[in-house]
């Protein structure tokens, strides 16, 4: 099932503020994460997170080299973009993959929507939806 070989691909990952680019080339595996080294990123739980769709995806990933830029956000953030750019980028070279990555787990390929709520005014240091606390008696 596996698709004609391309030679470039280019897919793009989100969470929250975060967004990851990555770029697929014919290659031997190597997997650069902002310049550097898949090896070399930390904190290590990061790094585990953006190796899960390369670890589902099997021999598939040793002809091809992967090139992810990050911006904006924070680190977990940052990792869960890159994974997602990660798994779709995949999900072009073999699309019998797409299916094993939404049974594993949805965010893979699915952006997660969810958003803070913008404060209300004249309680914004409260929060959205809180309320000053009144006595009935």
């Amino acid at each position: 099932m596996a698709k004609k070989k391309k030679e470039l691909i280019q897919t793009i990952g989100k969470r929250k503020s975060a967004i990851a680019r990555a770029t697929v080339k014919p290659g031997n595996g190597k997997i650069y994460i902002g310049n550097k080294n898949l090896d070399f990123v930390q904190p290590e739980i990061a790094r585990l997170l953006i190796t899960e769709p390369l670890v589902l995806a099997g021999d598939v990933v040793k002809n091809w080299n992967f090139d992810v830029n990050i911006y904006g956000g924070g680190i977990m953030g940052q990792a869960q973009a890159a994974r997602q750019a990660i798994a779709r980028a995949l999900v072009e070279i073999d699309s019998g993959l797409k299916k094993k990555f939404l049974d594993y787990d949805r965010t893979l390929l699915i952006a997660d929507v969810r958003r803070n709520e913008p404060h209300k005014p004249s309680r914004s240091k409260a929060g959205p939806r809180r309320h000053k606390q009144r006595s009935k008696r």
